[in-house]
């Protein structure tokens, strides 16, 4: 209704909510506006206007309709406000409760027609009761609709409206999910190019730069009824959190999920996510798009910290590498040598040891010779699998079930010597407490004990807890060899190691330490474990590499060789085990004066490439066995065999 300029409005203010058109129509908003405008006439007031919210809760106060008459309010321009009951103000008493303090400090009258409120006519004293029990109410359709929904949502069926980008509700029934061939393609190129190794914010600039539309706008294009945000500036701008909530879904496997989100209380409506253990997952409801192991590799890789070098791209072992001895994740180093001739690094290190705590040791290992070991191996495993495809299931299935018993074993004994301690802690801190009642302990003094030992029995406690995690996770463990054996199916040769291969092949590497053989010579054992089958052995295979294989004959220049031949015929010429040497010495046998390089660094002396005197050493049969460059002194001695 028009209201007059000059004069001061009666306002008459609707709300109706979800929950209260379930109680009939006599809570319409039709008929709540022809019940407060037959009042409002049949008793002289004058000005009327509407404010309405329709479809809001009583619990929620930031109504467009209620924001909007208390803004009236507060610029001085409203006499009386008129609802049909104290319900329609608010279902929180303590809120409503303040509004009509509110309106009595204003002046302003205020009228519940059928609750027989009229602050004219003083306070209601039955009022704040009434409030009480309007807010009761909505908590008790909060409650019933919560256990409406979870009973629902316990049945498998979809208490969601809407559905994940790449399905749509069969018209037949809603109940269903069909798949969206179009974004279903779109949600597989996703998660393919996580597996080739890029990140969310990758992906979404390829997306973008593909003119792929964004799941709003491809809704909007095929007239889908499930859009959420059907605002947006550019219908091909892809933001990296929606590739990342994409890749979350366990949708994309045939799995519904129920109780994702959930609000704190009925007063508070915000969504707020679930723990994860607390949601229900019922599988195999409707057609995957994704199959499981594709989709645990993208978690696997999300979950991977990748920090490129400057002008390199981050490193794609990263993530895979372990250290034997203390499990934990190697680093990678591409930092820059200054020396000269020197390139880049590219090297993986144990992080206990780089973090200099000297709680492990250096484990080194480099790129490329993890990447030829691994190619080495899947060519072995995949050509041995394809051969004797039921001795390989018989291999895996074996060795797997004797590892299994082992680490299971070793994690027991563990575990039985934690709980000892934790009870012995008991013991003694019992003991503690006496002694200190007793007085043949101070406060201080117990304080102290106590505490140290009760922070180790807490660490203790959680120490247990892993390892029976561990071992329980051991017991539930399977081999799967016919999905390993799928896999090898579709790759046609294994010519180079590309990051979908090691990414789909590849569970983790482990990286023992280089233990010194004779003559310069290390060995490394690196364990290679692949997805479904864990740790392949073949029969007579050996997981060791030799980093310095080709120091066994060390090739020297003819230059060299011509430079350096005075010295290796009377190295030859020695028949003692031991000889002791001087730098002038080897400088008058030479007849030529050495480089400075030879005063300065040991390096010098070994045998490697640029390294020529050390290689003639070496072939005439003899290592160093000490060297001190302070008093220019070396001491040979013959190699054994």
């Amino acid at each position: 209704m028009l209201r007059q300029s000059n004069e001061k409005i009666t306002a008459l203010y609707e709300r109706l909510s979800r929950d209260d058109e379930l109680q009939g129509d006599s809570n319409s908003i039709v008929n709540q506006k022809k019940m407060l405008e037959d009042y409002a006439r049949n008793n002289g007031f004058k000005n009327l206007v509407h404010f309405t919210d329709d479809g809001f809760s009583g619990t929620n106060f930031e109504r467009p309709g209620w924001k909007r008459l208390m803004a009236e309010m507060e610029q001085g321009k409203v006499s009386t406000i008129i609802v049909k009951d104290m319900s329609r103000v608010g279902r929180d008493y303590l809120r409503v409760g303040m509004y009509t303090e509110e309106f009595f400090k204003a002046g302003i009258r205020f009228i519940a027609v059928n609750d027989n409120v009229d602050s004219d006519n003083g306070d209601n004293d039955f009022t704040p009761f009434r409030n009480i029990m309007n807010e009761w109410t909505a908590r008790d359709t909060s409650r019933k609709i919560r256990a409406v929904f979870r009973a629902r949502a316990m049945e498998g069926k979809r208490i969601s409206p809407s559905t994940p980008y790449g399905y749509l509700r069969d018209p037949q029934d809603k109940q269903k999910w069909i798949v969206d061939v179009e974004a279903a393609e779109v949600v597989q190129r996703i998660f393919r190019l996580v597996i080739e190794g890029y990140g969310v914010y990758q992906i979404s600039d390829i997306l973008t730069a593909d003119k792929v539309l964004i799941p709003s706008a491809h809704w909007e294009r095929i007239g889908a009824d499930n859009q959420r945000h059907k605002h947006y500036q550019d219908p091909y701008r892809w933001r990296g959190g929606v590739v990342a909530k994409i890749l979350e879904r366990m949708e994309y496997m045939g799995h519904t999920v129920a109780f994702k989100t959930h609000t704190a209380s009925y007063k508070d409506k915000r969504s707020k996510a679930t723990a994860p253990e607390e949601r229900v997952i019922f599988e195999n409801t409707h057609e995957p798009i994704i199959d499981p192991e594709t989709w645990r590799n993208a978690q696997r890789l999300r979950r991977t910290v990748r920090k490129p070098a400057k002008q390199e791209k981050p490193s794609r072992l990263t993530g895979l590498l372990y250290c034997a001895d203390c499990g934990a994740k190697m680093t990678h180093d591409r930092s820059i040598d200054k020396r000269p001739g020197r390139s880049a690094k590219n090297e993986y290190y144990c992080s206990s040891y780089r973090t200099q705590t000297r709680s492990c040791t250096m484990h080194f290992i480099r790129v490329p010779v993890v990447e030829t070991l691994i190619l080495n191996a899947l060519r072995e495993v995949s050509a041995f699998a394809r051969a004797n495809k039921q001795e390989f299931i018989r291999l895996v299935t074996d060795s797997t079930s004797m590892r299994q018993d082992k680490t299971a074993k070793q994690q027991r004994k563990k575990l039985t010597a934690y709980r000892k301690r934790s009870n012995e802690l008991d013991t003694i801190i019992r003991k503690l407490y006496e002694d200190n009642l007793s007085g043949k302990l101070s406060d201080k003094r117990f304080e102290k004990l106590s505490g140290d030992y009760e922070r180790e029995q807490e660490e203790l406690e959680q120490t247990i807890e892993r390892i029976q995690s561990e071992i329980d996770n051991l017991e539930k463990q399977t081999v799967n060899a016919d999905r390993f054996l799928d896999l090898v199916d579709r790759y046609t040769d294994f010519e180079e190691l590309t990051t979908p291969m090691l990414n789909e092949f590849v569970e983790k590497v482990v990286v023992h330490e280089r233990v010194k053989g004779s003559r310069y010579t290390t060995t490394q054992k690196v364990d290679i474990y692949f997805n479904f089958v864990g740790l392949v052995e073949l029969p007579g295979e050996k997981n060791n590499v030799d980093p310095d294989s080709s120091a066994l004959q060390k090739s020297v220049s003819k230059k060299a060789m011509k430079a350096y031949a005075p010295f290796k015929q009377y190295l030859e010429q020695q028949s003692a085990s031991t000889i002791r040497l001087t730098i002038s010495g080897i400088e008058r046998i030479i007849g030529s004066k050495l480089t400075a390089t030879a005063y300065k660094y040991r390096t010098y002396w070994y045998p490697q490439k640029n390294r020529p005197l050390g290689c003639v050493i070496f072939n005439a049969g003899y290592d160093i066995q000490k060297l001190d460059l302070e008093r220019q002194l070396i001491l040979l001695k013959r190699a054994e065999g």
